[in-house]
């Protein structure tokens, strides 16, 4: 995959199928409306998918936007999926002035050489948000390529998979409908940072995620995770949260012990996949009490998933 980032001068050669959109957390929503431009690319289009950099909203209502996933993390996921070309586009007051018709023929059939444009119904872009699916349809002779609507994936509920719905999930602790709307596990990537080194000395031995502002964490609380590192996939606990019991001013990360893993994992880039929700983050009044919660925790997740 072709990954073009923070660049407005890009041209694609060949004619391509686009999609535009966010992508946050590429869950069964998106993966439908992939597996339709995936189908043209027997046809001999490429797929690409138009994205910013930054989220809208970040630019418009000011501060952080959190996304589900972060820039790195879709880009592997969309790697994965098959597409062709991601393009991360500069998110500025000259990209959010830009008039609809504008995107479209500037962007989407001049730089993306969309032949074919595939969006979810509720698909808006320019300035205000103006463009939406009447207007691509409105353009489709005048610039040439054919647009297609794809409708959204709605879960076993009948309620439509939306990143709105899975940060909903996650802010509940509901891991397990969290990763079944998304399609496979939410997950925390980083390098492992150094901590203040208590696990290793006084509790258990840990690897320490600090994931970007920008990363939308679940609720605080300790979960069953799977973590895959350079040497293999391990079963472990891990707590999200500032850790409490330790610290007053902790940055919100992710904190894993893996149940039989013995050697160090600083600076190597590991992935935390998280199954199930055991209980809150709790700050306890020692140490001492930790350790006895932590060691009840690890009974709880080698009972609740017998892997490890």
């Amino acid at each position: 995959m072709q990954y073009i980032a923070g660049s407005r001068e890009f041209h694609i050669k060949e004619p391509a199928v686009v999609s535009i959109g966010k992508f946050d957390g590429l869950h069964r929503g998106h993966r439908k409306l992939l597996g339709e431009m995936l189908s043209w690319k027997e046809k001999g289009l490429s797929v690409a998918v138009f994205t910013f950099s930054t989220p809208p909203n970040a630019l418009v209502r000011g501060g952080v936007q959190t996304m589900i996933m972060t820039n790195a993390e879709r880009e592997a996921l969309l790697a994965g999926a098959g597409i062709d070309y991601l393009v991360e586009y500069p998110f500025d007051e000259a990209t959010s002035h830009m008039e609809p018709e504008q995107f479209v023929k500037e962007i989407l059939t001049e730089k993306m050489n969309a032949r074919v444009i595939v969006t979810g119904p509720d698909c808006h872009f320019g300035y205000r948000a103006a463009g939406d699916c009447g207007l691509l349809t409105a353009l489709e002779s005048k610039y040439r390529y054919h647009f297609f609507v794809v409708d959204k994936e709605r879960d076993q509920d009948n309620k439509i998979i939306s990143s709105t719905y899975i940060r909903e999930m996650l802010a509940g602790g509901k891991i397990k409908k969290a990763n079944e709307l998304l399609g496979y596990y939410y997950f925390i990537s980083g390098r492992v940072e150094h901590g203040q080194s208590l696990g290793h000395r006084k509790l258990y031995p840990t690897a320490n995620l600090v994931p970007p502002r920008e990363k939308h964490l679940p609720r605080f609380g300790v979960y069953v995770s799977r973590v895959t590192t350079e040497s293999g996939v391990y079963a472990g606990l891990t707590n999200v949260g500032t850790k409490p019991t330790v610290g007053a001013r902790n940055a919100a990360g992710a904190e894993t012990y893996l149940y039989d893993f013995s050697g160090d994992l600083y600076g190597e880039q590991i992935k935390v996949e998280l199954l199930d929700f055991v209980r809150p983050e709790m700050r306890f009044a020692s140490l001492d009490e930790l350790r006895g919660q932590l060691d009840h925790d690890i009974v709880v997740c080698r009972t609740m998933y017998p892997f490890g």
